[in-house]
C-alpha cells in the first residue's frame, strides 16, 4: 500500500474531517491576541522589576550592617517575577504557533520574547508607568505588598542603624524627622555624608544610615534620598503615606 493510500485509510479510520476556515481564523486570532497581551504583561512586569532595582540604591548596600543579599531579596517583587516568566512562556507559545513559527528555534523564540518585553518595559519604566502601576496595584489589591511597603519595612530598623522618613524642621547641626510610622526623631547630622541630591529642608523624604543613641535620637552617618539614585522626592509638603494605603493602623 502506497503512502497516500495509507493516509486515506487513516483518515477514514479516525473519521477525520476538515475544519471550517473560521475555526482556523478564530484560533489564529486568539493566539495573536494572547501573544499581544503576554508581551504587554511581560513589559509591565519587567518595568516594575527595574523600579525595584532602582529603589534598592546599591550605593548604600556596602554600608548595611546586615546581609546585603537579604536586603536586595527583600525588595524583589516575586509576584511580578512570576508574571514575567509566565508572560515569556506565553509569548514563546504565540511565536511557535504563528504561521511562520516553525522557522524559529527555541533559542530564537526565547530571544524574541525577552527582547519585546524588555524594550517595552524599559520604555514604560522611563515614562514613570512602573511607579504609577505599583501605586495603583498596592491601593486596589489588598493582599499585594508593594515595593514601597517592603522598602519601608527594611529601612524602619533604627536599632540596626537604618531609619527613614520626612524632615520636619532643620537646625544647624540637627533636624527633626517624622519616620514612616509617625514617630518623631532628633537627627544629629553634623558629621554625616549628605548625598548631593538631598536638600535638607522640610518636606524632604530621606533614608539614613547611622546609630540609634536613644529612644528618639539618631546619629546620622549617611543621608540619601528616599526614592533612590537619580530620583527627586515627589509629593512635597505632605508625609509620604498620604497618597498610599494603610497598614496596621498606620497610613503608607
Amino acid at each position: 500500500m502506497e503512502g497516500s493510500e495509507k493516509l486515506m485509510a487513516k483518515i477514514k479510520q479516525q473519521q477525520i474531517k476538515p475544519r471550517p476556515k473560521w475555526h482556523l481564523w478564530a484560533q489564529r486570532s486568539l493566539t495573536g491576541a494572547g501573544f499581544v497581551v503576554a508581551v504587554l504583561l511581560g513589559a509591565l512586569a519587567f518595568s516594575i522589576l527595574l523600579f525595584a532595582i532602582q529603589q534598592t540604591d546599591f550605593n548604600v548596600l556596602s554600608h548595611l550592617k546586615h546581609s546585603q543579599l537579604e536586603f536586595f531579596l527583600g525588595l524583589l517583587p516575586f509576584f511580578w517575577i512570576g508574571l514575567l516568566i509566565l508572560s515569556l512562556l506565553t509569548t514563546m507559545y504565540g511565536i511557535r504557533h504563528s504561521s511562520r513559527g516553525y522557522k524559529f528555534t527555541l533559542a530564537r523564540q526565547m530571544g524574541y520574547s525577552a527582547a519585546l518585553s524588555i524594550l517595552l518595559g524599559v520604555l514604560f519604566f522611563i515614562t514613570g508607568g512602573a511607579s504609577y502601576l505599583e501605586k495603583v496595584f498596592a491601593i486596589r489589591v489588598s493582599l499585594y505588598e508593594s515595593i514601597q511597603e517592603k522598602k519601608i519595612k527594611l529601612w524602619m530598623m533604627p536599632e540596626q542603624g537604618q531609619l527613614a522618613g520626612q524632615i520636619l524642621e532643620v537646625d544647624s547641626s540637627t533636624f527633626r524627622l517624622a519616620d514612616f510610622s509617625g514617630k518623631t526623631w532628633t537627627i544629629d547630622y553634623d558629621s554625616a555624608f549628605i548625598a548631593p541630591v538631598v536638600l535638607l529642608e522640610p518636606g524632604e523624604e530621606i533614608k539614613l544610615l547611622g546609630k540609634m543613641e536613644g529612644k528618639t535620637r539618631f546619629l546620622a552617618e549617611d543621608i540619601r534620598p528616599w526614592q533612590g539614585p537619580g530620583s527627586r522626592n515627589g509629593g512635597r509638603g505632605g508625609p509620604p503615606w498620604e497618597n498610599g494605603r494603610r497598614i496596621g493602623g498606620k497610613a503608607y
